[in-house]
């Protein structure tokens, strides 16, 4: 990945590869959960041990200290894995495959049987051969390295997830041998083996090619992201969203739509999202951790992060509404316009450049062009109280902690630092002065500058 950051931790629709491994893996609902790990472990444990440890009642990292093939990896998890027990395994770096492909498979394996997924490939190169004889019975795999010419000629490739009894793999992973061409421990090479114990092997092809495609490089990242991307707008077209151009969004978590949902180009939507009915997300918009009711406009290019919009209102364009903001129904946040940790109730409106931080704004409360709520004095943050229906004038200044009653009026231009009564004009500014007769400096160097 030429990347200071592990394989496993690179980003997928903003999740880790392994991210996404695990959440297919919770989705089975396991008894444990074994992940084995090597290169940049420690990284791969702080980012992602607190979702392990979710993920199944029994969960633990395996260290395979020296890389010496997948039947090696194995070897270092057998002592944590119970002989009653079908093992399932998976890779850090496949990370599409669906919890349905994986319970089928799964039902493949018992006692006597195990289950392994392979793949119709139109260019399998790369990949280990799915070996079968005149029957269709598969016999082995042979990685591509070690194939001979006919060999090579096979479509059907190996993923390397299969299912697995453990009472019978414990003792054929002690059999394994590194005689082939990358002299590795291949954990393929238990195939022959089963065949020989006379224990089935059930192929189950995958659905898609997609599906268990897997990343060892920029390039192949940047194809599997295409593919999820594609996968997700498909989702969202069948759910009945309005999708202006489906190669152009992006979801990177959870997106939960109503109907009649219109989503513009290039909007990006991150950790979990809700958009009600009738929402219309402009072109640009960045959606994070956020909850968007019925009937909501955001206008192009709106930056919303960890904040709820009431049914009805109209955003930006170019508006930023950050953690903790919370607006009521049919309010009008404009252009270059902040929001941070307050409320504004029905029908409050904040049309043109402004800052709104820890505030309660009342409704239909009006905010002027270019007022600031001067929220934090350095080192501490302070609440503003501005009441129902009142209005700020334009280029006004609230300084914190201070309260504007219901109905008051803060002229233009008003820098205010005690409470307004309700239902009163206060005005705070200072007094405009005329000099007659004054005259603007000039540069020296010909003439004098004019003096006043």
């Amino acid at each position: 990945m030429n990347s200071a950051l592990p394989k496993v931790l690179q980003p997928l629709a903003g999740r880790p590869l392994l991210g996404h491994v695990l959440a297919a893996a919770r989705a089975l609902e396991p008894a444990a959960v074994h992940v084995v790990y090597g290169h940049g472990g420690e990284q791969v444990q702080t980012a992602l041990g607190a979702e392990l440890a979710v993920v199944a009642p029994r969960s633990s990292w395996v260290l395979q200290a020296e890389q010496k093939g997948t039947g090696h990896a194995m070897q270092q998890a057998l002592p944590a894995l119970h002989d009653d027990e079908i093992v399932l395994v998976l890779y850090g770096d496949v990370p599409l495959v669906q919890p349905e492909t994986l319970r089928a498979l799964v039902a493949l394996a018992g006692p006597k049987s195990l289950g392994l997924l392979t793949v119709e490939l139109p260019d399998p190169t790369g990949y280990g051969r799915i070996v079968r004889d005149a029957r269709g019975k598969v016999l082995r795999i042979v990685e591509q390295k070690d194939a001979n010419a006919r060999e090579r000629r096979i479509r059907e490739g190996n993923t390397g997830i299969m299912a697995v009894p453990v009472k019978r793999l414990r003792g054929w992973l002690g059999k394994l041998r590194n005689a082939n061409a990358q002299g590795e421990y291949y954990l393929t090479d238990i195939i022959a083996m089963a065949v020989k114990d006379k224990i089935k092997v059930a192929p189950l092809a995958a659905p898609t090619v997609a599906e268990v495609l897997g990343i060892n490089d920029r390039i192949q990242l940047a194809e599997v992201e295409a593919e999820l991307r594609g996968a997700c707008a498909r989702a969202l077209l069948k759910a009945g969203v309005t999708l202006a151009d489906p190669a152009r969004v992006d979801v990177r978590g959870e997106l939960v739509v109503g109907r009649d949902v219109f989503i513009d180009i290039n909007a990006v939507f991150e950790g979990r999202v809700v958009l009600g009915d009738g929402v219309i997300v402009g072109p640009g918009c960045v959606l994070r951790d956020c909850e968007i009711a019925a009937g909501v406009r955001l206008n192009a290019y709106c930056v919303i992060e960890g904040a709820t919009v009431g049914a009805g209102a109209i955003i930006g364009p170019f508006a930023r509404l950050r953690p903790g903001a919370a607006l009521g129904p049919d309010v009008h946040i404009g252009n270059f316009v902040e929001i941070k940790n307050s409320t504004m109730g029905a029908g409050a409106k904040a049309n043109h450049l402004a800052y709104v931080g820890d505030a309660s704004v009342g409704p239909r409360a009006n905010i002027g062009a270019g007022t600031i709520v001067a929220n934090y004095d350095g080192a501490n943050k302070h609440h503003t109280v501005i009441g129902a229906d009142a209005h700020t004038g334009s280029n006004s200044v609230l300084v914190a902690p201070v309260s504007v009653g219901d109905g008051a009026t803060v002229g233009a231009g008003s820098t205010i630092t005690k409470d307004v009564p309700a239902g009163t004009l206060a005005v705070a500014r200072g007094k405009q002065v005329a000099i007659a007769g004054w005259k603007r400096p000039v540069k020296s160097g010909g003439r004098r500058a004019a003096k006043p």
